[in-house]
Parts: structure tokens; sequence; C-alpha cells
């Protein structure tokens, strides 16, 4: 269930230009778990990590974000 909630956070920030721009601000997981659970998602820290799919593109992380979740 938790990457299913990661995928729809991850297309609701797309759609929702202002949480798009608090989850770019998220240098941390836990800051980017937080602001989903400010939006009504129950994210998982270990369904964010490869080996899963990554259910975000870099345009919406942040630089360090980007490095940890998507292996850049």
């Amino acid at each position: 269930m938790s990457i299913k909630e990661i995928t729809n956070f991850s297309e609701k920030s797309k759609a929702d230009t202002e949480l798009g721009g608090k989850l770019k601000e998220c240098q941390k997981i836990k800051e980017l778990i937080a602001l989903g659970s400010e939006y009504g998602f129950t994210l998982d820290e270990v369904d964010l990590y490869p080996p899963n799919e990554p259910q975000f593109v870099a345009a919406q992380l942040s630089e360090k974000l980007e490095k940890a979740l998507l292996r850049m």
C-alpha cells in the first residue's frame, strides 16, 4: 500500500504547485514524510529507497533528496 501512497503523493505534488514547492524544499526524508502526512498521506521510508522503483522525478526533489532517492 505504501508504494501506492508514495505514487499518489507524487502525483498530487505535480498537480498542486504549493505542495510541489514545499516538496522541493525538503532536504531530509523525515521532512518529506512529515509533508506527506500533513497532506493526508502515510509514507513508509523504506519504500522510498531503491531497489523500489522511484516514484518521483528529479524536478520534484531537492538535490540532496534526488541523490538519495533516485541514485543520481
